[in-house]
């Protein structure tokens, strides 16, 4: 039978949805990449490992259907929340094993399934619980919450790791109790969401047919019959290719020593730098990219921004040569994130303006999903040419490498009706 639910306005529960739908994605992506640095792994093993996390989001559109086929979105939503409480709570206890790094990547590998899962059946509420003047209202609230808990989980988290590795002088603890914190953060949301979701009237479990398979299929091949679609793979791959290959090495090299390359930051410097600054500095090159190409166009923006993002890559090379002292570190990492910010904000309306037609939510979900493998190949390799070329000529390669996306720009098709 089905449930009512008196109206429940969407800041009761938009805030809380979009944040933990970041917890996770950042521990597990980015995170991660510290903890397993401070814990001794190597940048290569971190890097390969890290970087295969990435799968879950690559491949969650092909069972995308299932969480629109079996139960509703509202239950999809606590059940991963819940279940996503208990893999952070085992992950925190899995650091004090002496096997702790392939147990904790497992623990890390089903989170990521979740996290996607939730990814899934989150957008969907999102669709059938607002209604088009409330999703349109509330698109840049939801960002706002998700780039929040990017902050808390790369900056605060991290920042709280670095303190207790100081007083407790044991960084296995000190990691545990942090991603406790995250843990206990999902559990409260997840006691909250229990009781303030509403039950929309078109959020119903659908029957699975021949025609639902026919039209995943029509989806799937409708998107790859697009005009140009080897350009567009090839720029959805290769635009942030130089950056996929940093992402995963840019903290390694914060953390590492002096003497082996690196800078010597401490954990809370990396916290702050990295996970504060360097987020704020990322939304706000997003959100000025945004004012830019609303008000100029994505043809006329898309070079520019493309070049914004690129350039400050060479900052990471001057930083390998001459290791500068850490006010100056500050500078050119949040330089370096505001152009990322900005150039990433032209890849992303590309990949809302070629996923439009009937299938747009499908297309769209097609597109990021060709996106995360784009950013998991790089860094599946990242570690092991930084080992072996060091930082200095590592970092030059990564300025190289962005320049096959930016020649695959040639040839997508782009017109002057593109915002």
């Amino acid at each position: 039978m089905k449930r009512q639910a008196k109206f429940t306005s969407p800041w009761a529960f938009i805030p809380t949805l979009y944040f933990a739908s970041g917890v996770p994605y950042v521990i597990i992506n980015t995170v991660s990449v510290i903890f397993y640095k401070k814990l001794g792994i190597s940048n290569a093993q971190i890097a390969l490992w890290t970087s295969f996390l990435y799968l879950p989001w690559v491949i969650k559109m092909f069972w995308g259907p299932f969480v629109d086929i079996y139960s509703t979105k509202r239950t999809w939503i606590l059940a991963t929340q819940l279940t996503m409480f208990s893999c952070l709570g085992l992950l925190a206890f899995s650091l004090q094993l002496p096997n702790f790094f392939f147990i904790s990547l497992g623990i890390l590998t089903i989170g990521a399934l979740i996290s996607a899962t939730y990814d899934i059946a989150t957008d969907g509420f999102y669709l059938l619980a607002l209604s088009p003047e409330q999703q349109a209202f509330f698109v840049g609230i939801r960002s706002l919450f998700y780039r929040l808990s990017i902050i808390f989980c790369s900056g605060i988290l991290v920042f709280i790791a670095g303190q207790l590795e100081v007083k407790l002088q044991n960084i296995p603890l000190s990691w545990s109790i942090s991603l406790g914190i995250s843990a206990l953060i999902i559990a409260i949301i997840f006691i909250i969401n229990r009781f303030v979701l509403p039950f929309p009237a078109s959020d119903i479990r659908r029957q699975t047919g021949e025609t639902e398979e026919a039209s995943f299929v029509q989806i799937i091949t409708s998107y790859f019959q697009q005009q140009k679609i080897l350009a567009i793979l090839a720029f959805i791959l290769l635009y942030r290719f130089g950056e996929a290959m940093l992402l995963k090495i840019a903290s390694l090299f914060l953390l590492d020593k002096p003497e082996v390359g690196g800078l010597g930051l401490s954990t809370s410097d990396l916290g702050l730098l990295y996970g504060t600054f360097g987020v704020i500095s990322l939304i706000s090159g997003g959100i000025l990219g945004g004012v830019v190409i609303s008000k100029y166009g994505l043809k006329k923006c898309l070079w520019p921004m493309a070049l914004a993002m690129n350039l400050p890559d060479l900052f990471y090379v001057y930083m390998a040569y001459h290791q500068p002292a850490i006010n100056l570190v500050y500078l050119l990492v949040s330089l370096e994130q505001f152009g990322y910010g900005f150039g990433f904000t032209a890849f992303s309306v590309y990949l809302m303006y070629i996923s439009q037609g009937e299938y747009k939510t499908s297309h769209f979900a097609i597109s990021t999903g060709i996106m995360a493998l784009g950013m998991m190949l790089p860094g599946v390799i990242s570690g092991y040419i930084q080992q072996y070329f060091g930082y200095p000529l590592f970092f030059i390669l990564v300025c190289v490498l962005t320049i096959p996306g930016m020649i695959s720009m040639l040839f997508i098709p782009l017109s002057e009706k593109h915002i």
